[in-house]
């Protein structure tokens, strides 16, 4: 008893020191670097308003869409319409030095009897083609996505039509080197400017459905090229972004499933602690919602930065109970370092657009201001997840999971197992600290309580 009165009273003196700490000011801007992330477009060109609301989508699969508008439905794919929204409202905003990563997912989700090799290829044709026109001056890094493929999921280890032609559809963007190992795997490496390198892993190669690599140590021997490339960057004194479709880490709405094969996970996250002074930032997609971690080392420091981007197509299965709207995001990043400095994160509220008939894309929220912190480097990141564990009041995790969802429904609804999910995946990446966390979240919370440095 003694002993549990010992822990509470540390909790209650962790919390009041949280919140007697100063709000950060957001961060310094003064000497940035910029770039933006586009991902998991889906472009459905069947969508159409039908009298027939079942009929409006091949991508609702015969689910009623019933709050259909001009920019697209919750249960549908996204319209030509919704992407070339975004993309006029990025264009607006770009500036000179700007570049962008395009982190996969353009062909909509319907069967697999709905696409061919053919149909995806144009999909992609089409979107890069329109990202062309709008950006004719920035470089793109593309990442391929799952649904990059057809059947879906199913990226063999070899090259094949689809690699080919994204090599072709990508050469204004990227070098000879870069296009070659796309070709034959699906990844490359390129010099984005002196110092700083963009590193796009096919995680698609570690995914769960993906037949085709199963039971494979080294598929396409995307590790030994990946450590080869961090090991030359190191050496040249490069910092590298790493970009890939498929995260790293826990699914923040499932316990204990990977979102990519859970020993490819390990040995990933193993990779990236190793040559975590390399990586000064990892950018994902494919869940469609708003998420970060921090990558901890062996001794709980924080080392990495990872960011998981939410998606331009609303789409949500109909048992779903939230889905998200479109966004967009801008990071900033120091010149010297290349550590994150902040995110800006536009968004366009759906049922909005859909009523007045015009996309009115929005600032949703800049990260660093709305949680106080001086940057988005793994320290502050970890600041991050220590409050949102060890402060008693809801409303900042509510505030969290509300941009989890881009907005959807601001109505707070996640609390007990669905809360340990979200905050056990923001820190804890490997298979024994996630196990350790949902498992055991009180032992978590005194572990963060005794590891805090607020």
């Amino acid at each position: 008893m003694k002993a549990q009165l010992y822990c509470f009273l540390l909790l209650l003196c962790a919390a009041e020191r949280l919140k007697a700490a100063p709000r950060g000011r957001g961060a310094d801007l003064g000497n940035s670097g910029r770039f933006w992330h586009i991902t998991d477009l889906h472009l459905d060109p069947t969508y159409h308003l039908a009298p027939d609301p079942t009929k409006v989508c091949f991508s609702s699969k015969g689910q009623p869409a019933t709050g259909a508008g001009p920019f697209g439905d919750f249960l549908c794919d996204s319209p030509y319409s919704l992407i070339q929204s975004a993309l006029t409202h990025m264009r607006g905003l770009v500036q000179p030095n700007d570049f962008i990563i395009w982190t996969g997912d353009s062909p909509p989700h319907v069967p697999a009897s709905e696409l061919s090799t053919s149909t995806v290829i144009e999909v992609l044709s089409n979107l890069t083609q329109s990202i062309r026109q709008h950006f004719p001056n920035v470089s793109v890094f593309p990442a391929v996505g799952n649904h990059d493929y057809w059947p879906q999921d199913q990226m063999p280890t070899s090259t094949n039509d689809i690699y080919k032609a994204a090599a072709h559809l990508w050469k204004p963007w990227l070098q000879d080197d870069a296009l070659e190992t796309l070709s034959q795997g699906g990844f490359y490496s390129q010099l984005v400017r002196a110092g700083l390198r963009v590193v796009s892993v096919n995680s698609i190669l570690y995914y769960g459905p993906d037949r085709a690599t199963a039971h494979m140590s080294d598929p396409a021997g995307q590790y030994e090229w990946l450590e080869d490339t961090l090991k030359k960057a190191d050496s040249d004194a490069e910092k590298v972004f790493l970009i890939s479709h498929v995260p790293l880490g826990f699914l923040p709405f499932a316990r204990n499933v990977t979102a990519i094969r859970s020993e490819h996970n390990d040995r990933l996250v193993d990779i990236c602690r190793r040559y975590s002074h390399v990586i000064a930032g990892q950018f994902y997609g494919h869940t469609h919602k708003d998420s970060v971690m921090v990558l901890l080392d062996h001794q709980d420091e924080p080392v990495n930065s990872l960011f998981v981007s939410p998606a331009v197509t609303p789409i949500r299965d109909f048992l779903e109970p939230y889905s998200n709207n479109p966004a967009v995001r801008l990071y900033f990043y120091h010149k010297q370092d290349f550590g994150i400095l902040d995110m800006w994160q536009y968004f366009l509220n759906l049922t909005e657009a859909n009523l007045k008939q015009r996309a009115d894309w929005k600032l949703e929220y800049a990260m660093a201001d709305a949680y106080g912190l001086p940057d988005l480097r793994p320290d502050s990141l970890f600041r991050l997840a220590l409050s949102l564990w060890l402060l008693p009041e809801a409303s900042a995790f509510d505030a969290y999971f509300a941009r989890y969802t881009v907005g959807y429904d601001n109505r707070p609804r996640c609390r007990g197992r669905c809360k340990v999910l979200q905050l056990c995946s923001m820190s804890f990446l490997d298979q024994n600290s996630y196990a350790a966390c949902v498992t055991a979240p009180r032992q978590r919370r005194r572990h963060y309580l005794a590891r805090s440095r607020l």
